[in-house]
């Protein structure tokens, strides 16, 4: 049995969108030599971005043990990502930092995602675009999405 889009209900369809366009943009950050990004980093990333922290805040911010975030930290680690340094209030304690390799990564993914919406906007028109977004964005909110958005706490459903 062949599935058209079309014929999906409402939040498969924004799902899978989100998934199309995020795929398109990851295609393209490897293109421009970031192949190394996965999809996932930005779970992390999206927190170290916003301040240094510890792996201890990491893992509470992120809701998982602080093993699975030290997983996480090590891998970005070895991938040239994420650092660590000693914390300037407390030497004990180590802060993860972003190398300039990932803050790189942040600003090419950010402007991939805005020629994306360009090319949107040229194929479907602005008006069209604008309330796609404005719907998806009421939905969120009637969902209680906002607040894990504004505190950098987006992460899938479990």
């Amino acid at each position: 049995m062949v599935v058209h889009p079309s014929t999906l209900d409402l939040p498969l369809t924004a799902l899978f969108a989100g998934w199309a366009m995020t795929d398109e943009v990851q295609r393209r950050l490897a293109a421009q030599g970031y192949g190394d990004l996965r999809f996932n980093d930005g779970v992390v990333i999206q927190h170290v971005l916003a301040a240094p922290l510890s792996i201890t805040a990491l893992a509470e911010r992120m809701g998982v043990t602080q093993q699975a975030a030290s997983k996480a930290v090590a891998d970005l680690e070895r991938r040239g990502l994420l650092r660590r340094e000693p914390d300037p209030a407390d030497a004990r304690t180590k802060l993860l930092h972003l190398t300039e390799h990932a803050r790189n990564a942040v600003e090419a993914t950010r402007a991939l995602r805005q020629e994306l919406h360009r090319e949107l906007e040229d194929e479907y028109g602005v008006g069209r675009v604008a309330e796609a977004k404005t719907l998806l964005a009421s939905i969120i909110g009637r969902y209680g999405g906002e607040d894990a958005i504004r505190a950098r706490r987006v992460r899938p459903p479990r």
